[in-house]
């Protein structure tokens, strides 16, 4: 009986600090744009950072003809998503193989032009054929809209199309060329590029354009986005980058954390749930689950399960209630994951299984999750346990651009054309 209590107690003893570090744990939360900018699509992946529309009434099926209600071509080449602001649609090109670069915007009731926007001369760089020379998405405050085109620069411009600021950042020796979208936080861009010398995270005054703080890196591979989170009393940048991932103070650029665990070469952005990150990275994986909110080397004591198969390479993955979805863009296969274990739930085909086929990032709305693959091809899943194919929607075009989704319309982008979907 002794021996039952003695053992009672050290099983007791070995709970308490796990049970103590639990309920001690920050509340955790993707910092979502607020205010007018929460009515539209300012940024990459959206108000929510996590490609989450709220509405339901955006239409869950469409071709190159049913439910568009305008079309508009796209003059130059560009992967980079578009933004939305009041009535302006918002993204960036390339001509002549990135020697001229251009911020390009759209009247959103009718897709006319409004005016378009030349970033200065200077170098163009070497980029993959699939990445191109504008692939980070814009962002906008309603006053500015920021762009990042790697090798010239971070540009802010007005709504009326005026150039309002310039900083040349340096030439970027990336391998594939530069990809990560700028990140608006508060006052202030940030953006990180990691390449084979001088790798950096940097902040950027908004109204200036003048440099805040730069902190040096040692990834040399590279084309995520950073995120901002609130972990109980504080705010972290969160960047997901090779071999680790990173945390850094917004305010001071001083890191605070990293994870190790990420593969050589990483895209997806990070998503944000259930007290956890979520970064996903390679060639199908692997996939890290992190509680942020530590200090220095936190490999051992806040990563909270890993899964090695099933990961994308290129596009981020999405979180809807218990759930994490993601695709695995190098098989075709969507991977449904108990969100708070990494358990699998389910897997299913989409498509025909081809190597990298699939670029933009999956979007949620009204309980359905959207995977479009890289021919312009749509699979609309049930959110939920099980693996449910609804619709397969064809536009017909090329497709490497994530939607914008605004007062019930889709805004897609493909290789030549702007579309408008709606009811």
């Amino acid at each position: 009986m002794m021996s039952r209590r003695v053992a009672l107690g050290a099983l007791a003893s070995m709970l308490w600090p796990s049970r103590l570090l639990r309920s001690q744990e920050p509340d955790v939360q993707m910092i979502a744009i607020e205010g007018e900018g929460a009515k539209y699509w300012s940024r990459w992946r959206g108000p929510s950072g996590q490609g989450f529309a709220a509405g339901s009434n955006y239409p869950d099926t469409w071709s190159a003809t049913h439910h568009v209600l305008w079309t508009t071509s796209v003059p130059g080449r560009g992967n980079s998503s578009p933004i939305v602001w009041g009535d302006r649609i918002l993204l960036t090109t390339a001509y002549e193989g990135g020697r001229r670069l251009s911020v390009l915007a759209f009247r959103r009731s009718d897709g006319g032009q409004l005016w378009e926007t030349f970033a200065p001369t200077g170098r163009a760089g070497s980029a993959h054929e699939k990445n191109g020379h504008a692939s980070a998405t814009p962002a906008t405050d309603g006053e500015r809209v920021y762009v990042s085109f790697g090798n010239r620069g971070l540009i802010a411009i007005d709504l009326g199309g005026k150039v309002a600021w310039h900083q040349d950042l340096g030439p970027m020796d990336a391998y594939h060329g530069t990809a990560g979208s700028p990140l608006l936080y508060r006052d202030r861009i940030i953006l990180y590029q990691d390449q084979f010398a001088s790798a950096f995270i940097a902040a950027f005054d908004t109204r200036s354009g003048r440099l805040l703080w730069r902190t040096d890196r040692q990834a040399s591979a590279g084309w995520g986005t950073p995120i901002a989170i609130r972990a109980g009393d504080h705010d972290e940048i969160i960047v997901n980058s090779q071999s680790r991932v990173c945390a850094y103070d917004p305010a001071t650029g001083r890191e605070l954390w990293n994870c190790s665990g990420s593969s050589y070469e990483v895209i997806p952005t990070p998503i944000v749930g259930h007290g956890m990150v979520f970064c996903s990275s390679g060639r199908a994986g692997p996939t890290l689950a992190i509680r942020p909110g530590g200090r220095g080397d936190v490999t051992r004591s806040h990563l909270v399960w890993t899964s090695p198969r099933g990961s994308p390479f290129v596009p981020s993955p999405i979180l809807h209630g218990d759930h994490l979805y993601m695709i695995n863009d190098m098989a075709s296969v969507v991977t449904c994951l108990e969100a708070m274990t990494g358990r699998a739930v389910w897997q299913g085909r989409l498509g025909v299984a081809q190597r990298e086929g699939f670029s933009a990032s999956p979007v949620v709305v009204d309980g359905k999750v959207f995977f479009t693959n890289d021919d312009g091809e749509t699979f609309v899943l049930r959110a939920g346990p099980k693996f449910e194919l609804l619709h397969a929607n064809r536009i017909g075009e090329g497709t490497l651009a994530s939607p914008a989704l605004v007062d019930g319309r889709w805004y897609i982008r493909t290789d030549r054309n702007l579309f408008a979907i709606g009811d």
